[in-house]
């Protein structure tokens, strides 16, 4: 099995990094659309109670549709490729993109808010200057949890020809070669462990801003 593992990078490692590429493009793109979509929402939940218990309950419903029963709905109405991979993906981000920032909004204590207002700060400089610097973690939390889920799932993208490290899952059960399935397999969750680690540094060192910044 080493020995073929070896043999397979010695001969096709461009083969290898191009479904990095894919992999990692499909799984980036789909957290920056569920991002786009999350952070209005999650923001109007923190303010709102009503729109907060559907943005709440709207995310629990979406965590308990399948992303490959999702790609095989979406198969008859828009085919196959990148797209319905993309939808899946942003389907299954927002969740937790959803709840940890209306979390993190949440809080931010308001004494911070009335100081602010006090010095005549407007709603967009205390959502830049306040709100957003003491809800980060959170939100980066959220983040963290949406992209791992995502760059684990993005490996069903290659079902639908969305290309990606499930080609080599696929090509390796396909054709019995199980050193394909473990050069892909292994590669998407060292991808999502290294998110992992890299987001926890991150906010980390947020937290330990705000520690120094934000003191009551």
């Amino acid at each position: 099995m080493i020995t073929q593992i070896i043999n397979y990078f010695q001969t096709s490692s461009g083969e290898y990094w191009i479904a990095v590429g894919q992999h990692l493009y499909i799984s980036f793109l789909s957290l920056f659309i569920a991002l786009i979509i999350a952070f209005p929402l999650g923001y109007l939940g923190s303010k709102n109670k009503i729109v907060s218990v559907f943005c709440q309950t709207f995310a629990q419903v979406l965590r308990i549709i399948p992303s490959l029963a999702l790609l095989f709905i979406l198969i008859p109405y828009i085919g196959t490729g990148v797209l319905p991979a993309l939808i899946a993906l942003v389907v299954l981000a927002l969740p937790p993109l959803v709840v940890n920032i209306i979390l993190g909004f949440n809080e931010v204590p308001d004494v911070y808010s009335e100081v602010g207002l006090s010095l005549g700060m407007s709603d967009f400089q205390l959502l830049k200057q306040i709100s957003l610097p003491l809800a980060l973690p959170y939100i980066l939390n959220g983040i963290k949890l949406a992209l791992v889920e995502v760059i684990a799932s993005a490996s069903l993208a290659a079902y639908i020809g969305a290309g990606g490290l499930g080609n080599l899952i696929m090509t390796g059960l396909g054709l019995y070669k199980m050193q394909y399935v473990v050069i892909g397999g292994v590669s998407v969750a060292l991808l999502s462990l290294l998110s992992m680690l890299i987001f926890d540094f991150i906010i980390k060192k947020v937290e330990n801003n705000d520690q120094r910044n934000y003191q009551v």
